[in-house]
């Protein structure tokens, strides 16, 4: 399944293949503070892919908190966080916001509460190796 998605203003954009129909598609609302108060819910795959596009790179936030292994991907004029990466072992994975999801029927989110705290940084890294979308491809 195709998932298109973007940013408020359209600046980061990209295209989240989903596998199979995508009749059901798991997401976790994260329970950290930055999670929460950009109001974010990540979803991803592992047999999935993503190619991101970023028309104007002057214009993304990369934040990192907590650990420092993941970098967010924050569009500066609008303040939307469409997606997440972590680089393990030169391999780059992400998580997408589905709350910037175009087009597809909110029915089928299936929403989940989580929180990683009290995770350390080598069960979270093999966690997101687990089950982060291994296919990763930005462009600007």
């Amino acid at each position: 399944m195709r998932i298109e998605g973007k940013c408020h203003c359209s600046n980061i954009s990209y295209v989240f293949h989903w596998p199979g129909d995508g009749g059901e598609i798991p997401v976790r609302a994260c329970g950290c503070d930055f999670c929460t108060k950009h109001g974010v819910s990540w979803t991803s795959h592992r047999d999935s892919e993503l190619i991101a596009k970023i028309a104007d790179a002057s214009l993304v936030s990369k934040y990192r908190f907590g650990t420092g292994t993941a970098d967010f991907y924050v569009c500066a004029r609008c303040g939307v966080a469409p997606f997440v990466t972590c680089a393990i072992d030169d391999q780059l994975y992400a998580v997408v916001n589905a709350n910037t999801f175009e087009g597809i029927d909110r029915a089928s989110l299936i929403r989940a509460a989580t929180n990683f705290d009290g995770e350390g940084t080598g069960e979270r890294l093999d966690r997101r190796k687990r089950s982060w979308i291994p296919s990763v491809n930005i462009s600007s």
